[in-house]
């Protein structure tokens, strides 16, 4: 009779500190133990199930499951400490959305402990987060996820042979086509950038040379493009046959014999006419310049 009194008021001291979580969980979340959030995370997860969905009550139990679970994306976010203080408050964040995609989609029916279902999610939209922004230049989602592939690859390779491998090496070890291994390797150049500003340093010794005084050339192009602009209003003030005239000479790149011809005119008679439009068009340049 003693042990029935003693299991009694054992399954009784349980609930009574259930009860007193549940409690202190609607009252503030956040105190609440990851260990405890275990414990009564059901309780939570019950009530969302016969409450509504948009509201009040519903946002509020909603709200206190993020809330007593947010350890759990301190937990997934801290594998990704190395990159410093300034990124881990886009990872929390970012992590934080996982963890209510987790909420929204988890169900007690699943005979699965809440933890084991939200860390994947958490983990998952993190690196969905870096693999969406941390490229300097956009490239294919199948060729982001190759760079790991191939870094890993990479690795084995030169601590077994004991040299960089070779493309063909790399694609039997990752059993794709050598052109594809070749693919991801230029794609591997597009996760970081340099900016054009930055100062190149010759011999150890510190220089006011960009980067930019190296790559590229100037392009005469951009000056054509202007001209062209310009004109284009000349041009369209211009009577039928003269523009008939430029587009022959200038576009098609006829000889003036050939205009003359198509015309009716003497090649002498094009010539003047050619030079007149000129003069009346570079005349109309200088005065808007």
């Amino acid at each position: 009779m003693n042990t029935v009194t003693a299991r009694e008021l054992a399954r009784h001291s349980a609930s009574r500190t259930e009860h007193d979580l549940i409690e202190r969980a609607y009252a503030d979340p956040a105190s609440i133990a990851p260990s405890d959030a275990r414990a009564v995370g059901k309780h939570f997860f019950d009530r969302l199930t016969h409450l509504e969905e948009g509201t009040r009550e519903y946002q509020y139990v909603r709200n206190v499951l993020i809330e007593m679970n947010l350890s759990l994306v301190q937990y997934a976010a801290s594998r990704f400490k190395h990159r410093g203080p300034q990124e881990m408050e886009d990872i929390v964040q970012v992590g934080t959305i996982g963890l209510i995609k987790a909420i929204d989609r988890f169900e007690l029916t699943r005979e699965v402990e809440f933890t084991s279902f939200a860390v994947p999610y958490i983990t998952g939209e993190i690196k969905r987060f870096f693999r969406d922004t941390t490229w300097a230049v956009h490239v294919p989602r199948r060729l982001q996820e190759a760079r790991v592939e191939l870094s890993k690859a990479n690795e084995e390779l030169q601590t077994r042979l004991g040299r960089t491998p070779t493309t063909a090496e790399l694609a039997e070890l990752m059993q794709l086509e050598p052109s594809e291994v070749a693919e991801a390797q230029k794609a591997v150049n597009g996760y970081n950038s340099v900016s054009l500003d930055a100062a190149v340093l010759a011999h150890g010794d510190e220089s006011d040379t960009q980067l930019s005084d190296f790559i590229g050339i100037e392009e005469d192009a951009y000056e054509l493009i202007e001209n062209y602009r310009s004109l284009a209003p000349l041009i369209a003030e211009l009577d039928e046959r003269d523009r008939t005239i430029i587009h022959l000479r200038f576009v098609e790149e006829r000889t003036q014999q050939e205009i003359a011809d198509v015309l009716g005119f003497s090649q002498m008679h094009v010539s003047r006419l050619i030079t007149r439009i000129l003069t009346k068009l570079r005349a109309g340049l200088m005065t808007n310049a």
